[in-house]
């Protein structure tokens, strides 16, 4: 079944050279932190994917910046203001090996 037609961004000839993907662990202690930490996440504008999984990791958001002052500020400013964060591990994008959208019929 197909859902639509959509376009694929090349964020680094737009300028974004720098990808991190952060895996969040949340405080699930509090009621609604999982809400609320997904309707925050939704607001970064460099946030281009938020992924949810069960297990240690709950959330993974991949985050596009210019460089990586601009990443450190995205970081402080908007990434640890995030709400119920207990843990968080950053992964640096460095190269896409292979990237399919294609099913191997």
């Amino acid at each position: 079944m197909i859902h639509g037609v959509s376009a694929v961004i090349d964020w680094r000839a737009l300028g974004y050279a720098v990808e991190v993907s952060l895996r969040f662990t949340l405080d699930k202690t509090v009621r609604g932190a999982f809400d609320a930490f997904l309707a925050a996440s939704r607001e970064v504008p460099e946030v281009t994917e938020i992924q949810t999984f069960l297990g240690r990791v709950d959330v993974r958001l991949t985050v596009i910046a210019r460089d990586m002052t601009h990443y450190q500020q995205i970081y402080r400013e908007r990434i640890l203001t995030l709400p119920h964060i207990a843990d968080i591990e950053a992964l640096m994008h460095v190269a896409t090996v292979q990237a399919r959208e294609a099913l191997p019929l």
